[in-house]
Formats: C-alpha cells, sequence, structure tokens
C-alpha cells in the first residue's frame, strides 16, 4: 500500500512539472492594410496626386504644341517640298529634322521626370504610412500587420485601413516627416515609448518595398 501510494505521488509531480512547462497558447491578433488606397486616399496622397496630376498636365501642353510644330513642318515639306528650291527645301528639312530631335529628347526627359516625381512622392508617403502602420500595431497589440497586396485572402473585419488613414490625417505633419528615415522631420512616433520587439521590421524597410508596389499616378 506504501509503495503504491509512493508511486502515485512520483506520477503526481511528474504530471506537475510536465504542465507547468508547457506554455498557454499564443493569442495571435492579426491584421491587413490596403496600402495603395491608403495611399490614394490619405490627404498627403490627395494633395501629392493633385500636384502630380498637374505637372502631367503641364507637360504634356507643352509637348503637344511641340509635336504639332513637327507635324506641320512634316506637311509642308510632303505637300510644298517639291515646288521649293534645292536650298529652301534643304532648310525646311533641317528644321523639321531638329525639332523632331528635341521633342524626342523632351518627351524621353517628361517621362523620366515625370516617374522620378512619382517614386519621390510615393516613397515618402509611403514612409510616412509604415511608421504609422507600426505604432498601431505596437499599440494595439498585433502580433503581424501584413500588407493587402502580399496575402491570398483576408478577412473584412480584419482591414485596418481605414484606422491608418484616418491617424495619418489626424497627424498634419509634413510629407515624409514621420518617424525617422528619409526625409524625417524629427516627429517621433505615435507609440515611441513602446519597446522594441524582437524580429520587428523596421519601418522603412517595409516603406522601401511597399513603396516599390505603391503608386500616386493610379
Amino acid at each position: 500500500m506504501r509503495q503504491r501510494l509512493f508511486i502515485a505521488a512520483i506520477v503526481g509531480a511528474i504530471f506537475a512539472v510536465t504542465t507547468a512547462a508547457i506554455p498557454a497558447r499564443a493569442e495571435f491578433k492579426l491584421a491587413y492594410v490596403d496600402v495603395q488606397r491608403a495611399l490614394n486616399e490619405c490627404d498627403a496622397g490627395k494633395k501629392a496626386k493633385a500636384e502630380f496630376q498637374g505637372r502631367v498636365t503641364s507637360l504634356e501642353g507643352r509637348l503637344q504644341r511641340q509635336q504639332n510644330e513637327v507635324q506641320a513642318l512634316k506637311d509642308q515639306i510632303e505637300k510644298k517640298g517639291m515646288l521649293m528650291n534645292q536650298d529652301q527645301r534643304q532648310n525646311l528639312q533641317d528644321q523639321y529634322v531638329a525639332k523632331l530631335k528635341n521633342f524626342e529628347r523632351d518627351y524621353k526627359d517628361s517621362k523620366d521626370e515625370l516617374q522620378a516625381k512619382d517614386n519621390e512622392m510615393t516613397s515618402k508617403i509611403v514612409h510616412d504610412l509604415a511608421q504609422v502602420i507600426r505604432s498601431l500595431g505596437e499599440r494595439d497589440g498585433y502580433t503581424m500587420v501584413m500588407e493587402k497586396g502580399s496575402i491570398l485572402w483576408g478577412a473584412p473585419n480584419i482591414d485596418i485601413t481605414d484606422q491608418v488613414i484616418r491617424s495619418y490625417n489626424a497627424m498634419h505633419v509634413t510629407i515624409g516627416s514621420v518617424g525617422e528615415g528619409p526625409g524625417s522631420g524629427g516627429v517621433s512616433r505615435t507609440s515611441a515609448s513602446t519597446p522594441e520587439r524582437a524580429g520587428a521590421p523596421e519601418p522603412s524597410e517595409f516603406g522601401s518595398t511597399a513603396a516599390k508596389r505603391s503608386t500616386i499616378s493610379k
């Protein structure tokens, strides 16, 4: 009898130790953000988009005028070239070639300029959004906040895009000045007092990655 009680006591102790060693199941809290929508609908994105469209319209008008001049010279050569003497025809041909080259160069330069401006403004705003997303994630205890473009499906109730937009708009800061990083104006994260979590990606890293898939020109 005494031996059976001793064995039971040993088994009970082993069970208690084993049970204590098993951690409680961690609670996962997930969310996702539609970065492109946040970029389109936040106040900074709307302002940048309007400025960008104004630049596009201005460049398009200038290029259209140049193209019209090139076409007019081409039409003149085709319709009246045979009636001109050699010097006149050659002079007109030289004008056409020069204007055509200028148009092609300006077209390429304008395209490059617009792309550079798009990249610049998109990068700054997405950088800000990344800071806001991380701050919200840390403050509200999310295990992970994903970008909508990198997941196949997500339940609508874990979409925090609207919350991100509202939080960013409420800050009323210069574009690119949230947190630390490119264009920072020294504005700290809303949860700057929250300790860093091991393995958490830097906001600037997320911003750089998301910016490659986003654009204010959409």
